[in-house]
């Protein structure tokens, strides 16, 4: 059964962000989602560089505006694809500045169409997976 790691650029400056962060993580533990924070302090290609080492041949897909987008049950069917599969998958939120040229070598998954900060695009991804894996166990999250 395949994990799902999400990897951070940094951790949250703001106390809301990171509440929202900490609470979505420690309930999603139980589903086999994990976080990772990484420094920072690196740039954009240092940061793929440290998200490919720990990923391995293991999927990667980074968070872009550009990046594939869906709607909450598609991306919990991603999810369940995700779980079932032999192989880990990496999600990534960039650093605020976005991932660059370095970006465009890896497939994209975009939350919505529009802009927003990478600490609050963190908080929609925890909380997309945190719905996706509340409907895949049936659980009544989602319908409110």
């Amino acid at each position: 059964m395949g994990r799902v790691v999400i990897h951070l650029h940094g951790s949250s400056k703001n106390t809301a962000f990171r509440s929202a962060i900490t609470d979505y993580s420690n309930r999603l533990t139980s589903f086999g989602v994990s976080l990772v924070e990484h420094s920072d302090k690196t740039s954009a290609k240092e940061y793929l560089k440290q998200v490919s080492r720990h990923a391995g041949d293991n999927q990667l897909t980074l968070l872009m505006e550009s990046g594939e987008e869906m709607d909450s049950t598609a991306f919990s069917e991603f999810y369940s694809t995700w779980r079932m599969s032999r192989s880990d998958t990496h999600l990534v939120v960039g650093p605020s500045d976005g991932f660059g040229e370095e970006g465009l070598a890896y497939p994209g998954l975009s939350l919505s169409k529009m802009t927003m900060q990478h600490e609050l695009a963190a908080v929609v991804l925890l909380e997309q997976l945190y719905r996706a894996a509340s409907m895949q166990e049936g659980r009544p999250y989602h319908r409110g």
